[in-house]
C-alpha cells in the first residue's frame, strides 16, 4: 500500500503534465495564481546542482486521468478526452489542485481514473469480463459528498488499497448527473466473486458509509445487454 496521504495536496509540482486546452476541467482561479503557488523545489542534497529536481514518491502503477462532455455532435469516442498520465504521488497531487471538482463540472460529464493502457469503456480487454460497484448520490448531497468521496475513490486507487486484490482493479468514474450522480469502481473479473466482494467492503469501510447505505455490483456484460435503469446488481453490500 502506498501511503498518498502522507505528502500534502499544496505541493508545488511542475505544470508540465497537464494540456492547458482542456479549459473545461482546469479551474481558471488556479490557473490564475499557479506562478504566485509554485515555488522553487529544493536540489537532492549533495548533488551540487542547483538545478536538481527534488526526488518525487513513484506509484506502482501508472494512472490516465479521462474526460467525458456529452456533446451530441461527436461521437463517444471523440467525447472520451484523455487528459494526462502520471506516476507519482506528487504528480497526482499537482494534476488534482488544477482540475474542477466534480460538482464543478457541466451536466452529463465524467471525469474517469484507470490504469495506464485501460480506456475507460466495457468493451476494453481489460474491463470486458469484469463490472462495477456502483455508489448513488442523490442530487441534495451532491456539492459535499461527491467530492469528498471521489477523493477518496482516488486515493485508494494510487494507495492500491485493496490489498491482495488491488490487481483486480481497473479504475473508477463519477458520472454528473441532473438528478443524482455515481461513482463506479470498475474490477477486472466479476466471476471472482471472492475478490468483488472483499472490495466492495473494503470501498465502504474507505468511503465510511453508513450501514444503511447499499451498493451495487453491476456486471459489465449484463449492463450493456439491458438499458442502465434496468440492469440488475449482482451483488449488495
Amino acid at each position: 500500500m502506498v501511503l498518498v496521504e502522507s505528502l500534502s495536496p499544496d505541493e508545488p509540482i511542475s505544470k508540465t503534465y497537464y494540456n492547458r486546452s482542456y479549459s473545461a476541467v482546469l479551474t481558471s482561479e488556479k490557473l490564475c495564481n499557479e506562478e504566485e503557488q509554485e515555488e522553487a523545489a529544493p536540489p537532492i542534497e549533495g548533488s551540487g546542482d542547483a538545478s536538481s529536481t527534488y526526488i518525487k514518491h513513484p506509484l506502482q502503477h501508472t494512472w490516465t486521468l479521462w474526460y467525458y462532455e456529452n456533446k451530441r455532435s461527436k461521437t463517444w469516442g471523440e467525447n472520451q478526452r484523455e487528459i494526462s498520465s502520471f506516476d507519482t504521488i506528487e504528480d497526482f497531487w499537482s494534476l488534482y489542485n488544477y482540475t474542477k471538482f466534480p460538482s464543478e463540472l457541466k451536466q452529463g460529464c465524467d471525469y474517469s481514473l484507470f490504469k495506464y493502457g485501460i480506456r475507460p469503456m466495457w468493451e476494453d480487454q481489460a474491463n470486458r469480463w469484469g463490472g462495477r460497484w456502483i455508489i448513488n448520490l442523490d442530487r441534495p448531497f451532491r456539492d459535499f459528498d461527491v467530492d469528498k468521496l471521489w477523493l477518496e475513490v482516488l486515493l485508494c486507487l494510487i494507495g492500491e488499497s485493496f490489498d491482495d486484490y488491488a490487481d483486480e482493479i481497473c479504475g473508477a468514474v463519477v458520472n454528473v448527473r441532473p438528478q443524482k450522480d455515481k461513482i463506479g469502481l470498475w474490477t477486472s473479473n466479476a466471476r471472482n466473486t471472492q475478490a468483488v466482494t472483499f472490495i466492495g467492503r473494503k470501498l465502504k469501510e474507505r468511503l465510511n458509509l453508513d450501514r444503511k447505505i447499499i451498493i451495487g455490483y453491476y456486471v459489465h456484460k449484463d449492463t450493456m445487454q439491458h438499458p442502465s435503469s434496468l440492469a440488475r446488481c449482482s451483488l449488495t453490500l
